[in-house]
């Protein structure tokens, strides 16, 4: 069969197109409810249900509780070294075992393209961001990843790039973004070398469906279809395929999730992804959790819009039970999750190692679950023989890339750490040289006349005597920003900023220039002074329909024509 993502049902139910169908439960392994508790304004809630062992709260195990502050103490401890011993891999038998996880990871290429991607630009604190593309594969290729797929007729074929997932972490480390991009989104494929096979996939000619990229030659040609598509830097990826989400949903545990009403996601002839639960709140794992992920028909309209956001708010559920620390406290339980995790994965061999991966997740703990934001890209339909398919809505979905790539928090909240103070003075003005450029041109507009001109006037006016204009580089810029190549410009960039009322946070170290370069941009096309709302924090697009972290009354709607 050729590279081909058009097999399978569509996004909508009137139009056959992109990517596979949901698999039908197979004979005799029906949709099942685990009998997890459901609960909620005028939902019905099942008694909680005895811990293990058969004891219940206010049971006989009272000296427990009368350990204090000093057994707690000594049983994190505990915890706290097998933990050491099992990722750190401290002593023979930990680094047996380190090593035993390090061989379950499986590595490739971080991108295929013939793009280099940009270097970071780093915040006034010379701290940079880090985005990591999550990939979910609907690969068919073994036993379990066949039997929980389905779709026999794509055993075999390349795998498809269903689920891709922009996950960006601060620069200052205060909040993460997260943004879907939905499987059916057209877009130019970029020139892509299969590192295997040396097989080369020329760059499309016309828009191709995104979750063809994993067939060009791996995630690797995902990361750079992405970056064709957005200018946003990927630093590592992360792959996951059906048997992989099953595993680790069942090391996590239950993770809740809510539907407003009864739900079946299956139709007379036999699509949907199996999944079955009453109206309220459930607490899903192992395939169940597989189903919730993969469910188009049955929430919302039927589409991958819906499916993205039943994935947002598992994400959320997911993040919220581990920090809870319930589950982590458990030696046994943190070794299933640590062999679930690495055999799960494909990552990109900069993440290659257990070491990384727990350095990793360090970084990602640092921001609270409240500045956690889960977007989907701002799209529209498309017309025609492409009705039912994805496009990029215009200014919104680069808004959106645009507000990534510049570290601006989705949402919409300044960051309340304190940017540390510049140790490097800025010097007499007059002695500070700045190049201004006019990079105030857009989509629709091209830059205003005169205004690198105008700016510079401004600045000769306060002081700054070796001020000059670079005529040769219009770049558009959406906001305008100061640039500085090393630390020690980094006071007089800050100086620049302060005398022309811009705010700090948008002066950006960048490798990209030799010296202090003023970009005018698009928010400041008009004559008079840095305007004051300019400097505001930007908000996110509401056709990114945005989920915050910590929502937790969040809940899937479902199609009336899937209830029972």
């Amino acid at each position: 069969m050729g590279r081909s993502g058009t097999r399978g049902e569509g996004a909508r139910p009137r139009v056959r197109h992109g990517g596979r169908g949901e698999a039908a439960p197979e004979a005799g392994h029906g949709p099942r409810n685990d009998g997890a508790t459901t609960r909620g304004h005028g939902r019905r809630e099942r008694g909680p249900a005895p811990p293990e062992g058969g004891h219940h709260p206010g049971g006989p195990n009272r000296r427990t509780r009368r350990a204090g502050k000093g057994g707690k103490r000594r049983v994190l401890r505990w915890v706290a070294t097998v933990t050491a011993l099992l990722i750190l891999g401290t002593g023979g038998a930990g680094y047996l075992y380190y090593r035993h996880l390090n061989g379950n990871i499986k590595k490739e290429d971080l991108t295929l393209g013939d793009k280099k991607m940009a270097d970071h630009k780093a915040n006034a604190a010379g701290q940079t961001p880090l985005n990591i593309l999550i990939i979910g594969s609907d690969a068919r290729d073994s036993k379990e990843n066949q039997k929980l797929g389905g779709a026999k007729e794509t055993f075999g074929a390349p795998p498809l790039a269903d689920v891709q997932m922009l996950l960006h972490l601060s620069a200052d480390r205060s909040n993460i973004s997260v943004v879907s991009m939905p499987r059916d989104t057209m877009l130019t494929m970029p020139k892509c070398t299969d590192p295997e096979t040396d097989d080369v996939y020329p760059a499309s000619t016309v828009p191709v469906q995104t979750n063809e990229s994993l067939g060009r030659g791996g995630p690797g040609c995902t990361v750079a279809a992405w970056y064709e598509l957005t200018g946003i830097t990927i630093d590592h990826f992360m792959m996951i395929d059906f048997a992989g989400v099953v595993s680790m949903a069942d090391a996590v545990g239950g993770v809740p999730v809510c539907v407003d009403a009864n739900v079946y996601s299956h139709t007379s002839d036999g699509k949907g992804s199996g999944l079955k639960l009453e109206e309220g709140t459930t607490s899903v794992k192992g395939e169940q959790a597989l189903q919730w992920l993969r469910t188009r028909y049955g929430f919302e309209d039927n589409t991958d819009l819906g499916r993205a956001k039943a994935q947002h708010q598992y994400l959320n559920s997911m993040v919220r039970e581990l920090r809870k620390g319930t589950k982590l406290t458990d030696p046994g339980k943190l070794m299933d999750l640590a062999e679930a995790a690495t055999n799960a994965l494909t990552v990109d061999k900069g993440l290659g190692t257990v070491k990384k991966l727990y350095d990793l997740a360090e970084e990602l703990k640092k921001a609270p679950t409240e500045r956690m934001t889960m977007t989907t890209m701002p799209n529209v339909y498309g017309t025609g023989n492409l009705s039912g398919r994805v496009f990029p809505k215009p200014g919104e979905a680069e808004q959106l890339f645009r507000m990534i790539r510049e570290d601006i928090p989705l949402d919409g909240k300044a960051s309340k750490r304190k940017t540390p103070v510049v140790k490097d003075a800025a010097a007499p003005v007059g002695e500070i040289a700045v190049s201004v450029r006019n990079g105030t041109g857009t989509d629709s507009l091209g830059p205003a006349r005169g205004r690198a001109g105008t700016v510079k006037d401004l600045l000769t006016e306060a002081g700054f005597a070796k001020t000059s204009i670079d005529s040769q580089n219009v770049e558009p810029a959406a906001r305008t920003g100061l640039l500085y190549p090393s630390a020690d410009l980094e006071g007089d960039a800050q100086a620049v900023a302060k005398a022309l009322g811009i705010p700090v946070s948008q002066v950006k170290r960048s490798t990209a220039v030799s010296g202090i370069v003023l970009a005018v941009g698009a928010d400041w096309r008009e004559d008079g002074s840095y305007p004051a709302k300019a400097g505001e924090e930007e908000k996110t697009p509401e056709s990114a329909d945005a989920l915050n972290g910590a929502d937790e009354e969040a809940c899937m709607k479902v199609n009336p024509g899937f209830t029972w």
